[in-house]
């Protein structure tokens, strides 16, 4: 990678040619171009690494295929015009600390920022069309220990959002249920000793969990869940890959790929088939491997300075 040393980034997000990572190392949007695998552009302007919740870029994601939108410090997303590959726009969510992750609810026109570590944490819905005005902001005072992933769901319409902890009880996560429509929470799935970090939406009403690196350094078990998103049941356990950050699936291959950077034995890409429900395999992935991104079977991992591979960082690309 260009710039600095890759030694602090979040998120990754793949779709419509382009892989963007959030670096907060060189304070800029990374973007590769995931046919050629080449760097297209470092888009910078974030706050960078800074202490107290205050720095970025953090979670991303792709709208239309025309923009990116990024957390940042200072409560704010920043919008990326692809075709320009610069920033166009700045939205606050008025809070105190960083804009965390993102997700994109396309048929609503809404982008889901989560202020993770605001007291209490809280979620912004957002117009995805400009001026990019505030739709509501959504507090969820039983979450105690931040927020993590929002994935909107085409089949409910709803949003889920992993919350690590509900009410002080660290064996105690949950997934909650956002209606984009009526802006408020509907529901809440409870899930057991997972303090649940990653998710994505798979096909037949699959909702695979990341049970974090957080659940592991608690003394959990490694594993990852698969929930019926509807009714929040569990569909099956996975014993085999744990304590990981983002997840991710990929329609095309039909499967999940999880960055678990904390499972038992160092950090592993896990590869999961979600038609069949069986997992498929680990991978070693590298140094704070725990971001991960797929499209068209390629998955994308990046990859901490210091690892032996890549000293001073990197993106690994991985071929089904």
């Amino acid at each position: 990678m260009p710039g600095s040393p890759l030694k602090s980034f979040d998120i990754g997000f793949a779709s419509h040619g382009v892989y963007a990572l959030a670096d907060r190392s060189n304070a800029s949007v990374d973007l590769i171009d995931t046919h050629t695998r080449r760097i297209l552009a470092q888009v910078g302007g974030f706050a960078g690494a800074k202490p107290g919740d205050q720095g970025g870029p953090n979670g991303v994601t792709i709208v239309d295929g025309r923009q990116i939108w990024a957390g940042d410090g200072n409560s704010s997303v920043k919008i990326i015009d692809l075709k320009t590959r610069r920033i166009v726009a700045s939205v606050s969510t008025g809070g105190l600390k960083r804009v965390d992750e993102l997700g994109y609810d396309p048929r609503d026109h809404l982008v889901i920022a989560a202020n993770n570590a605001d007291q209490p944490p809280f979620v912004t819905l957002i117009s995805s069309r400009a001026p990019y005005a505030v739709a509501s902001r959504i507090e969820l005072p039983r979450a105690t220990d931040g927020l993590e992933q929002p994935v909107w769901d085409p089949r409910s319409g709803m949003i889920f959002l992993a919350i690590p902890v509900l009410d002080g009880e660290p064996a105690k996560g949950g997934i909650a249920v956002i209606d984009p429509r009526q802006h408020k929470l509907v529901g809440m799935h409870e899930v057991s000793q997972c303090m649940p970090g990653g998710l994505a939406v798979g096909p037949a009403n699959q909702l695979l969990v990341g049970c974090s690196d957080d659940a592991v350094s608690a003394g959990f078990p490694a594993h990852s869940l698969l929930l019926d998103a509807i009714s929040g049941k569990m569909i099956r356990t996975f014993p085999q890959v744990g304590g990981s950050d983002e997840v991710w699936y990929d329609g095309r291959s039909g499967r999940y790929a999880l960055a678990a950077v904390a499972n038992p034995g160092g950090p592993v890409l896990g590869m999961i088939d979600a038609r069949h429900e069986r997992w498929l395999g680990n991978v070693p992935s590298g140094k704070s491997a725990h971001s991960v991104a797929s499209v068209d079977g390629a998955v994308f991992v990046p990859v901490g300075a210091g690892d032996k591979a890549c000293p001073r960082g990197c993106v690994k690309v991985f071929d089904r």
